[in-house]
């Protein structure tokens, strides 16, 4: 009869072994320990690359500034000289108003009433035509008696005098314009020369318009280019 002592336990279940803890080889904690970044290195590196993302970030502000400015200025330029191409269509216009008006003889003004009142008629058409223009910021150059501003001016001729100074404008063939700050079309003029001194020339010319390139006078009258003498 068998006891029941002599059983074989099965309460107790069948654990499995107990994994035995695998070394890591020779060398390898070492390995790792160098492959760590130190945080002094790492904190370097982020400050430079922090640094680097502030430096691109001003100079794309600045390059957008710039383009900003840049079309803004082109827009106010656009805005002022835009009608310059027309403008110089329309100062024809004068020039035949006062050919017209410098035509008539005094003599036959003071003879003829109805002379007389188409000149005036002509002659205040002329003075709204000006005064039109310059509102819109285009003003007439009548340079005479005026020191010659090679910028501005055009000389067609020289002229002996001895009253004036040298350089003096004696005679404005053709009035010239601006518009705005720029030259729209230069006058042309006679200059004096064999006068005791020099006039001495504007020293801050206006810029010629964009569209059209202004070719001024001779730079100094009395150099005898382009010129002839009366």
């Amino acid at each position: 009869m068998t006891h029941p002592s002599d059983k074989p336990d099965e309460t107790a279940p069948n654990e499995p072994a107990a994994e035995a803890e695998v070394a890591p080889p020779a060398g390898e904690p070492a390995a790792a320990a160098t492959n760590m970044l130190d945080p002094g290195k790492e904190l370097e590196t982020v400050r430079a690359e922090n640094a680097d993302l502030k430096d691109r970030l001003l100079r794309a502000h600045a390059e957008m500034d710039n383009v900003r400015k840049r079309l803004e200025r082109e827009k106010a330029d656009a805005q002022k000289y835009a009608i310059s191409k027309f403008a110089r269509d329309v100062v024809t216009v004068g020039d035949n108003f006062q050919r017209a008006i410098t035509a008539v003889p005094a003599h036959a003004v003071e003879q003829t009433p109805a002379l007389k009142s188409f000149l005036e008629g002509v002659t205040m058409t002329e003075r709204e035509l000006v005064n039109a223009l310059e509102r819109h910021g285009i003003k007439r150059i009548d340079p005479m008696g005026e020191a010659f501003n090679p910028h501005m001016h055009q000389a067609v001729m020289e002229a002996e005098s001895a009253e004036v100074p040298a350089g003096t404008v004696v005679q404005v063939f053709q009035p010239g314009y601006t518009i705005e700050d720029r030259v729209l079309r230069p006058a042309m003029v006679v200059v004096a020369k064999g006068g005791a001194k020099s006039a001495r020339p504007a020293e801050s010319p206006p810029q010629a318009a964009n569209d059209d390139h202004i070719e001024p006078g001779p730079e100094a009258p009395g150099d005898g280019s382009g010129t002839r003498s009366t």
